[in-house]
């Protein structure tokens, strides 16, 4: 029997378990099947079909069991939530109930910053903590450089260095993952995420490939998103690496790039666009060298993408309204003898 307070669970929710069910955390999803961990240990459950209406259980979810079958999905306290890759504005939960974010990016080539602050954003938004993890610090020449340049744009932000050869890093990132703590790694391919997961935990739980020898980057490994429990009771929910990180929302834009909003406030002018108006602080600090033009771009472009995202969820919202109305109205018309008065002699 496991104190499921190890596994994340938290009282608050003792509220939304429906009567005679138990609560349980999934770990992974497989084609509608759900691996949960109980307080008496793994099993595989089935969703209930109200269940598979819109996204479904992601992992890190709890889910309220009656037997085998998963019938209430319980409330996120948090949820890094992303744009689907392609052609469409679907909403995808990558992974529930985090307490902390690791933002994971490799020091095999100069810090990519303004994907960083992508991930960063979206971190923010999640309502969890992200922490930037560098890894593969055995392969930098100048790791202090590379944390500084990172640290100085991740604003209120931990940047770690980390080493799953050397195992350097290794145990400040041990030490953010308490029992019953859990952390999403979230980025791009061959970052070494898995190689990282596998340090953590003392033991092989994702598959690894070598570095290329082309650009010195790790092949992707990692097909399916995966929560581990830890040595030290923490849980590290491990996800496949992303080729797209769309915005759902500008929730974490202004806490990402919280020096460009800072100096956005100190305008003149309320509605400054930050071009040539008189009193722009924003420009005035990119004249001074204070603040990187390259950085400002981002917030904008960002904020920007934030904007598009909301416009097309209002249109597929009232796509879907228009929908429903049509298929009631169709619903109507099929019906016979509808809303007719027969007249008798």
């Amino acid at each position: 029997m496991t104190d499921i307070s190890l596994l994340g669970w938290v009282r608050a929710l003792d509220a939304d378990l429906p009567p005679g069910t138990r609560p349980g955390r999934v770990a992974r999803v497989d084609r509608g099947r759900l691996t949960v961990l109980t307080g008496d240990g793994e099993l595989r459950a089935h969703p209930a079909a109200a269940l598979l209406e819109g996204s479904g259980p992601a992992v890190g979810d709890w889910v309220a069991l009656r037997g085998e079958l998963a019938v209430a999905v319980l409330p996120r306290r948090t949820a890094f939530t992303r744009v689907v890759a392609g052609r469409t504005s679907a909403e995808q939960v990558v992974a529930a109930n985090l307490d902390l974010v690791l933002v994971v990016d490799a020091l095999t080539t100069a810090p990519r910053l303004r994907r960083v602050e992508r991930y960063l954003a979206v971190a923010w938004g999640s309502g969890a903590t992200p922490v930037v993890v560098l890894t593969k610090a055995d392969l930098c020449d100048d790791v202090p450089g590379a944390l500084l340049a990172v640290a100085e744009d991740a604003v209120g932000v931990d940047v770690v260095a980390v080493s799953s050869v050397t195992g350097e890093g290794l145990d400040a990132v041990r030490a953010l993952l308490g029992p019953g703590r859990t952390a999403a790694m979230v980025g791009p391919s061959g970052v070494g995420k898995s190689s990282l997961a596998n340090a953590l935990a003392g033991t092989v739980v994702a598959a690894t490939h070598g570095i290329r020898e082309a650009d010195g980057r790790g092949r992707h490994t990692t097909t399916a998103r995966e929560l581990h429990l830890l040595p030290g009771g923490g849980l590290l929910v491990d996800t496949p690496g992303m080729r797209e990180l769309g915005l759902v929302d500008d929730a974490g834009v202004d806490t990402a790039y919280a020096d460009v909003t800072e100096l956005a406030a100190r305008c003149r002018f309320r509605d400054c666009a930050h071009r040539t108006e008189p009193g722009c602080a924003v420009a005035a600090a990119i004249d001074d060298g204070r603040l990187d033009p390259a950085r400002y771009t981002a917030w904008r472009k960002l904020q920007a993408e934030a904007h598009r995202q909301a416009l097309r969820s209002d249109a597929r919202a009232r796509a879907a309204e228009h929908a429903r109305v049509r298929a009631l109205h169709r619903s109507y018309r099929s019906q016979p003898n509808r809303g007719r008065t027969t007249l008798h002699p």
